[in-house]
């Protein structure tokens, strides 16, 4: 039996798929393996080229694995998918994923650090939370059109959709019997988009300061490198 060149593992949630094979590419093993067994199995093979395929979690585990000793390479999944020779299922991925990364030509995706990560995850909660905000605006905006109000697009006229509901006047048409449902759209209104708009907008302008800094620091410490590096030079 040769000695195992390539692992290819395909990542989930509990139960992970291994694929050894050596440098001709020849099958060594094909293993399932519980979450809490990855690491220790990988830490009793000798050190080689251990390939993942590029997914949220899959930096984690190149971090993980990397201190185990062995090369991790990560995948984008677009290039694995023309290796599944059969249907697709867990042994045939992680067989995918050991023989894509075996190409001469494969192109492979740089692991994140955990403050990359970090960073990149506050950009992406931000634009959740601009999402939910103008989710609640535009919900409003329609609901007003309903009634005769009419009010502008946009963050910046969002008092006037709070003025509407906590102040609704007298001249929306509404059906007979209209004053009792009236009184209670504008007490479920105003409990919701009086509340909400404002709380996610304050976590908007939150998680903007912070993404800021965090630009700031990164552009920092770029030219710092840039300078280490030229004096180096």
């Amino acid at each position: 039996m040769g000695e195992v060149s390539t692992i290819g593992v395909d990542l989930a949630k509990n139960v992970f798929q291994v694929h050894g094979a050596d440098a001709s590419g020849t099958v060594l093993f094909r293993k399932k393996l519980r979450r809490h067994q990855v690491l220790t199995f990988l830490a009793d093979q000798k050190p080689c080229t251990v390939v993942l395929e590029a997914c949220g979690s899959s930096h984690y585990w190149a971090r993980e694995i990397g201190q185990l000793g062995h090369t991790v390479r990560l995948i984008p999944p677009a290039y694995v998918k023309p290796f599944v020779k059969r249907q697709k299922n867990d042994a045939a991925d992680a067989e995918a994923i050991c023989e894509a990364a075996q190409r001469p030509t494969m192109r492979f995706v740089a692991p994140k650090s955990e403050q990359a990560q970090a960073a990149a995850l506050v950009f992406r909660a931000r634009d959740l939370l601009v999402r939910q905000r103008t989710q609640i605006i535009n919900a409003r905006r329609g609901h007003l059109a309903e009634f005769g109000h009419i009010v502008a697009k946009g963050p910046s006229h969002v008092s006037q959709l709070v003025r509407a509901v906590e102040y609704p006047d007298g001249t929306v048409k509404l059906m007979p019997n209209g004053q009792r449902w009236r009184e209670r759209s504008r007490q479920v209104g105003s409990s919701y988009y009086t509340r909400a708009a404002p709380v996610v907008s304050r976590q908007v302008e939150g998680v903007l300061t912070r993404s800021s800094v965090l630009i700031r620091r990164q552009t920092m410490t770029a030219e710092l490198e840039v300078v280490v590096d030229q004096a180096v030079g």
